[in-house]
């Protein structure tokens, strides 16, 4: 993790905060923090001043924003995709809206960031949804979007790991988070975080894929809460 460079998109969500700082606590020189709260982003920024760099940018409006603040940036060492949006809707807006924010956004900025990548041998992370390897009943719209991350990572894993790219999938199930507490108000039961699962435990599985030993590659991960009982 020393000296490395890493790309958060998402960061202002509780997910993408705790992977920003969870890198600069492992070490990491300089996390590019992505997300369309500036306020959020700033607040992030302000503990670590110089070493996260905040990113305002709406990925579907383009990336032009990314590019832009990378300008000069000769290396990646790590891209983590945790942007998007959540709606349950059968209304084929709704699909359309998913597949921009989840879908087509992050796939520009993958390949916006391919060349970079490459050369420092880099990780990607795709942080996904138990939904992307199943579909709960309402949330057909939603789960497409989350298997079409699914196909787009193991595209690029067979793709680039000749060039030294490594990528993962991680599979979260009900993660405590205040799009999660929204789903439980939404679905009318009670919200209890704690025996979800936490934030800083997505983070730590992050550093932990950068630690791997360059002969192993862990191609999916899924986590879900060890209670059962929410």
């Amino acid at each position: 993790m020393e000296g490395s460079v890493a790309l958060v998109a998402g960061a202002s969500s509780d997910i993408g905060k705790a992977i920003t700082i969870a890198l600069i606590e492992a070490g990491a020189a300089l996390v590019f923090a992505l997300g369309r709260n500036a306020t959020r982003l700033e607040e992030i920024a302000a503990g670590s001043p110089g070493r996260i760099k905040p990113v305002i940018a709406d990925l579907t409006q383009g990336i032009e924003a990314v590019r832009e603040s990378m300008l000069g940036q000769n290396r990646l060492d790590l891209l983590v995709l945790g942007s998007g949006i959540y709606e349950r809707s059968r209304d084929p807006s709704s699909l359309a809206r998913q597949l921009a924010a989840n879908v087509q956004g992050p796939y520009a900025l993958l390949d916006a960031m391919l060349p970079l990548l490459i050369r420092s041998k880099g990780l990607i992370v795709f942080v996904n949804s138990t939904q992307g390897l199943g579909a709960s009943p309402g949330l057909g719209s939603y789960a497409a979007t989350q298997h079409a991350m699914r196909a787009l990572a193991d595209s690029t894993r067979e793709e680039f790991n000749a060039k030294g790219i490594r990528v993962t999938s991680v599979f979260l199930g009900r993660t405590a988070t205040a799009r999660q507490e929204a789903i439980f108000a939404l679905e009318r039961r009670p919200y209890r975080r704690e025996v979800l699962i936490q934030p800083a435990d997505v983070a730590g599985v992050v550093v932990a894929l950068l630690g791997l030993p360059e002969t192993a590659e862990i191609t999916e991960l899924k986590m879900r809460p060890r209670i059962k009982s929410y």
